[in-house]
């Protein structure tokens, strides 16, 4: 335990660190807020050296929990916007890029510049050919398919 009781403010920062980079192997969002957290520690007892280690954890704990609710609470809120619940005619006229080409009653795919209906790639269907690359505009939607037009 005596190792424990010696943390200095930079393993606070490398523990930061380690735990932000940990963030892009694991496929949820939430280590991120332990490792900012644990950089606010090792700012703090670089600014305020001999902060005893169990107020060092409170701080760590007590900061992690407070962005963690701040994500979820305020930043995460417009995170995953879509347009649920919104009429066919307000998604008519949204422009989009075609991914995969679309050829006469062939199906191909775009991608539309905000998600609808929670999916920004969405299979389309055109009465000319369009090729990656061409941007087009939503005519109409029919079913889980649009069918566009050039842009």
């Amino acid at each position: 335990m005596h190792l424990l009781s010696d943390l200095l403010w930079w393993h606070w920062i490398v523990l930061g660190i380690v735990l932000m980079l940990l963030e892009l192997a694991v496929p949820a969002f939430f280590l991120i807020w332990f490792g900012a957290a644990a950089t606010v520690v090792g700012l703090l007892l670089a600014v305020f050296p001999g902060i005893p280690l169990a107020w060092q954890v409170i701080v760590w704990i007590a900061g992690s929990v407070v962005l963690i609710w701040l994500w979820f609470r305020i930043f995460k809120r417009g995170y995953y916007r879509t347009r649920a619940g919104m009429s066919k005619g307000s998604l008519v006229g949204e422009v989009g890029l075609v991914t995969k080409n679309i050829r006469p009653y062939e199906k191909g795919q775009i991608r539309l510049q905000k998600p609808v209906l929670g999916d920004d790639l969405w299979e389309a269907l055109a009465d000319e050919e369009y090729r990656v690359g061409d941007r087009v505009r939503i005519l109409d939607i029919e079913g889980n398919m649009v069918k566009v037009t050039r842009a």
